[in-house]
């Protein structure tokens, strides 16, 4: 990687997006802007601290409030000279459950246009493989008696034409498991450029990233440091033992092999952070790699998915088992 003599400017390498796509392409690492209600203020300064050290992908979601922010930060940028063009920059937004019906997801994709103050997003996702009543959005979880099956046909069909209107550049889908992608494909005109996950070195997702690269769908892995302050974050990716003992051969951070390894198989990644050394530092993830004997620690490490099955899984609900949520 580059590092400017001149500012502190990274520059971030991109993936090419299917042809599908009204997009050529997607930075390899982006900054996730989920953050806790209390943080939501300072999240415009972060974004901006960002963007100076070379982001250009930012991610958010309607259901975590910070759409807005996002969104002064960007007008700010653009003020300030930061970068010439809104087409520097590449937006996420996410389609939440209460809205995952067919006549409602061009109004929420408006909204969030709105909330963001631009005129396109370059990638929508649907954010969960499951709706719920189309009543006022809370706070995650949705009350379970709210858990609805999702209409998959009616909905793709509606992201498509968000697509074709120019609303976004690019769909695609988070949470989606190879048999749910598979149903989506059965009737998809437009496929979806981008199945986001969680992925890490303790959930290794080699089976969906496997079916995903078949498909000429780019896996987008969130929560790669395993989300440590969130309401279902974990320590134990940062706490690894074997990550740590690559992390010192290396010379590097436990965050930084994550990062690495995530990249080295051929996925892109959002990482959260409100801290300017530590995003500075995640960007430390293109100027070097792993090696064979780092690979055979990697692989011995036992596998577990950190983000619960819980909020989604009710007897009365579309998923009455983990195993039915994630087809595993």
């Amino acid at each position: 990687m580059e590092n400017s003599t001149q500012s502190t400017l990274f520059n971030i390498s991109e993936l090419k997006l299917s042809s599908s796509s009204g997009h050529p392409s997607m930075p390899v690492i982006g900054l996730g802007c989920s953050v806790d209600k209390s943080d939501i203020d300072a999240l415009k300064l972060v974004v901006l601290e960002a963007i100076e050290l070379g982001y250009r992908h930012f991610d958010t979601a309607a259901i975590y409030g910070t759409e807005k922010a996002l969104g002064e930060a960007i007008a700010e940028a653009l003020r300030l000279g930061l970068v010439s063009s809104r087409e520097q920059l590449f937006i996420t937004s996410k389609l939440w459950c209460q809205d995952a019906h067919r006549d409602h997801v061009i109004p929420s994709l408006k909204k969030s246009l709105s909330a963001l103050q631009i005129e396109y997003l370059d990638l929508y996702l649907i954010h969960w493989p499951i709706s719920s009543k189309p009543v006022e959005m809370g706070f995650a979880p949705v009350p379970k008696e709210d858990l609805l099956p999702m209409d998959c046909k009616g909905v793709w069909e509606a992201m498509e034409d968000s697509q074709t209107l120019g609303l976004t550049k690019s769909i695609g889908l988070s949470n989606f498991s190879c048999k749910k992608i598979e149903t989506i494909l059965t009737f998809a005109i437009i496929p979806p450029s981008i199945n986001q996950i969680e992925m890490h070195p303790l959930w290794q997702q080699k089976k969906l990233r496997e079916f995903c690269k078949a498909k000429g769908i780019i896996v987008n892995a969130y929560s790669p440091l395993g989300a440590l302050g969130r309401m279902w974050g974990s320590n134990q990716v940062l706490e690894n033992e074997m990550l740590k003992q690559i992390a010192k051969a290396h010379g590097k951070t436990v965050a930084q092999v994550s990062l690495r390894w995530i990249v080295e198989q051929g996925a892109t990644v959002v990482v959260r952070s409100l801290n300017k050394e530590r995003m500075k530092q995640n960007m430390g993830t293109f100027d070097w790699e792993l090696v064979d004997d780092d690979y055979k620690k990697i692989n011995q490490i036992p596998q577990r998915r950190l983000i619960p099955s819980d909020f989604w899984v009710s007897p009365q609900g579309p998923f009455q088992t983990p195993e039915a949520l994630w087809d595993d």
